[in-house]
């Protein structure tokens, strides 16, 4: 349970605050395995027993003054009395980890019973595309066989193709067997007949322990469908040359969703459904107009950034509800380079407890290792998040993946979060007062309450270990961290305790969503203008240049000289606003892509969001020797740093680049023993999604995937609209000077 404050000292009050230019929040990492700085919980049971504050209802922890009788709330002040049972267990204060830790995590009973856990398997679902292609589907197969290897034995898998129709797979038997149900092309709600009446569910849901080689035989019979075949079911015919329709993922995704949560509660706690897609869906309900993408919003003074961000309709969000309530999690895998409309299909997997990937091109994917990677590792689900203040400030605004509850205040549902999963919170003062000098330091408390399904421990030694191993049960636990902070007495003491990761996380949010709510070129504007704040009164604060006492010669410090902590922002801005996720539209940049980025930045905890924005590049002297550990992206850099070889971390990629004058002599690809790709692996490894790796030879190779990174020059990728840092600095000062005279 990771917790990073924008600041390590929080401003004394609301002029503070406003006088320093800086964000204040925190961002969260609910189900990460340790904090910030590596501490793991302290583990426990009895979270049912934990004393709660009939006020503010903040949970006892150690932070909290513990009397005969009772103890005061360190977060609203009230003392609350101990019931006899709690005295009793509080005589030994070695078995209650909340009297000696500020972060446990403790075990909850079984909900709903008292006769232990609930029964369940885990459950995924493949959908595949079959109006798509050959290679399409070779990709689609790989990962699938990736993702049998990483499932644990005891799950169920079914399998699911969708086009112009729906096909069910039985692979339980010594041959598969498929049975379609074909969508009617004026559908405009649910399917006639219900695909339990077609298959039961239990025949189509198979245990992979021991159907594992029929899964992948049925893999191998997958075919595209015909444009003929979908013409002739659907009885339509072609319109100027094109096929109307083919892709009925709405109506399949409603089907399954329905069909799976006859289930719920009985055989699954959660389920999880791959949805492959290699196009938008053109086919009965649910079905999008990609036309727009094409249109000239020039022409009709819209702004097209804006248009192409927004969902053009409400069926997909409508569907995760339900999906929600079926206990079914979608992630969307759109392998495509075609405009697809994630702005309208992004909800059907991110409000379900999703993830959205997106594969443009299908040569060099990462889809297989994403799908093991993503399957191999710990995960919560039925979660429920609450962050609690001290009374002298409180929450602002919350960012993430997940849905408000819509009775109590402040208090989010995530349907699935992984140890990678990130949060953000504004916070704001509860009065003008802000933080007393003699009132009780800030505090904050995370509640994270949620379930993992984990093997069921058996002591029957007459059942196979098979039949042992196919057990598992929900164990509900409680986290809780509770954090103390200080304010800061001075300005140079806040600025100080600036943390530039979690700033950069916060404005990401605070930009995506001016971007969706105004269009693309606000959120760029609010990005601007709040570097432009800042940089002024930092300077205004250390008495550099003051307001009223500016002119067209005043020096301003924009490089933050004085800041170490403020010293990486011109930069980080710079770079995001010379990202992708800030790009306009006429510049190239595809929508779908901006989609992608806009669902995966929001979710990326601080140091990884910092690497895909401002990619960290070293140098080696060798592959066995680090020259220096970070580089400014610069050509620059690279000619005086006089170093041979650099490793560039953009987060999805990562490239090795030797330099047209690197000795002949250096290994090239690096030794797989050597220290460089010791480090490749070891950064793969800890990446929620699989970077790809390239190796250049520059005296050789085509640069240019490597020289894109080096965004400091001017007229990078050929837009000359794009200035260079140097530039850029120069246009925060001119905006300094303007905003202090």
């Amino acid at each position: 349970m990771a917790m990073r404050a924008t600041v390590s000292r929080f401003p004394a009050d609301d002029k503070t605050l406003e006088a320093s230019g800086l964000p204040w929040g925190v961002t969260v990492t609910p189900f990460a395995p340790a904090d910030e700085r590596g501490d793991t919980p302290l583990y426990g049971s009895g979270g049912h027993l934990l004393p709660r504050c009939e006020n503010c209802w903040g949970y006892l922890s150690a932070l909290c003054e513990i009397e005969r009788w009772g103890w005061t709330c360190a977060l609203c002040g009230s003392f609350i009395g101990l019931d006899s049972a709690t005295l009793d267990r509080y005589t030994q204060p070695q078995e209650c980890p909340e009297l000696s830790s500020s972060f446990i995590d403790l075990e909850l009973p079984a909900e709903g019973s008292g006769d232990g856990e609930m029964q369940t398997r885990p459950v995924y679902v493949a959908a595949v595309d079959l109006s798509s292609s050959e290679e399409f589907l070779e990709l689609v197969k790989s990962a699938l066989l990736a993702a049998l290897e990483a499932l644990v034995p005891g799950s169920l898998f079914g399998l699911v193709t969708f086009s112009h129709k729906i096909g069910l797979y039985d692979v339980q038997g010594p041959i598969a067997v498929v049975k379609n149900i074909f969508i009617p092309p004026d559908l405009e709600d649910r399917l006639p007949v219900d695909l339990e009446d077609v298959m039961p569910l239990l025949s189509f849901l198979a245990p992979v322990e021991t159907c594992k080689d029929r899964i992948a035989a049925a893999l191998e019979t997958l075919k595209p469908t015909t444009s003929w075949e979908r013409t002739t079911a659907a009885g339509q015919g072609h319109n100027d040359g094109v096929l109307l329709g083919g892709r009925g993922f709405g109506v399949a995704m409603t089907a399954l969703i329905d069909y799976l949560s006859s289930e719920y509660g009985s055989t699954f706690a959660l389920a999880r459904v791959f949805a492959f897609m290699s196009g938008p869906p053109d086919y009965g309900s649910g079905q999008l107009d990609t036309r727009r993408y094409g249109e000239q919003y020039a022409s009709k003074r819209e702004d097209a950034d804006l248009a192409l961000l927004s969902e053009q309709t409400p069926f997909y969000k409508d569907l995760a509800a339900v999906a929600v309530q079926a206990g079914v999690c979608v992630d969307i895998f759109a392998i495509t380079d075609e405009y697809t409309d994630l702005a309208s299909l992004k909800y059907l997997s991110i409000e379900s407890g999703g993830s959205l990937f997106l594969y443009s091109n299908m040569d060099d994917s990462t889809l297989p290792q994403d799908m093991y990677r993503m399957l191999s590792r710990p995960y919560a689900f039925g979660c429920i998040l609450r962050l609690r203040t001290s009374s002298d400030f409180k929450l602002g605004y919350s960012y993430g993946h997940f849905f408000p509850d819509p009775q109590y205040e402040n208090v989010q549902h995530i349907i699935y979060c992984d140890s990678f999963a990130t949060y953000a919170y504004d916070f704001e003062f509860a009065n003008s007062n802000g933080f007393f000098r003699y009132t009780e330091p800030p505090v904050l408390q995370l509640a994270f309450q949620y379930s993992i399904v984990v093997p069921q421990e058996d002591t029957d030694t007459s059942e196979s270990n098979s039949a042992r191993s196919s057990k598992f049960c929900v164990k509900r636990r409680l986290r809780i961290r509770t954090l103390q902070y200080s304010s800061a007495s001075n300005m140079n003491e806040l600025y100080d305790s600036v943390d530039p990761e979690a700033t950069l996380s916060i404005l990401v949010h605070k930009v995506i969503l001016a971007s969706l709510k105004e269009g693309v070129r606000e959120g760029r504007l609010l990005l601007h203008d709040w570097l432009v704040i800042l940089t002024a009164q930092y300077n205004d604060a250390h008495g550099l240049v003051q307001s009223g006492a500016v002119n067209e010669t005043s020096r301003v410090d924009v490089a933050f000289s004085q800041c170490p902590q403020l010293q990486s922002m011109p930069r980080l801005i710079f770079a995001l606003l010379r990202n992708p996720l800030l790009r306009l539209h006429e510049e190239g940049i595809h929508p779908d892509f901006r989609i992608y980025l806009q669902c995966l930045f929001s979710a990326l905890e601080p140091i990884s969001l910092q690497l895909a924005i401002y990619p960290l590049l070293a140098s080696y002297s060798t592959p066995d020797n680090l020259a220096y550990p970070r580089h400014s992206l610069s050509r620059a850099a690279l000619l005086t740093s006089g170093s041979p070889i650099f490793l560039l971390d953009a987060f999805t990629n990562l490239i090795v680049y030797y330099s047209p004058s690197a000795d002949l002599s250096l290994p090239f690809p690096p030794p797989h023993d050597c220290l460089l790709r010791t480090t490749i692996n070891k950064l793969k490894q800890e990446r929620c999604i699989t970077p790809k790796l390239t190796f250049i030879r520059g005296a050789e190779d085509d640069a240019s995937v490597f020289e894109r990174y080096l965004i400091e020059e001017q007229n990078v990728d050929g837009f000359s609209s794009l200035m260079g840092f140097d530039s850029f600095l120069e246009e925060i000062s001119q905006g300094v000077v303007e905003f202090l005279k």
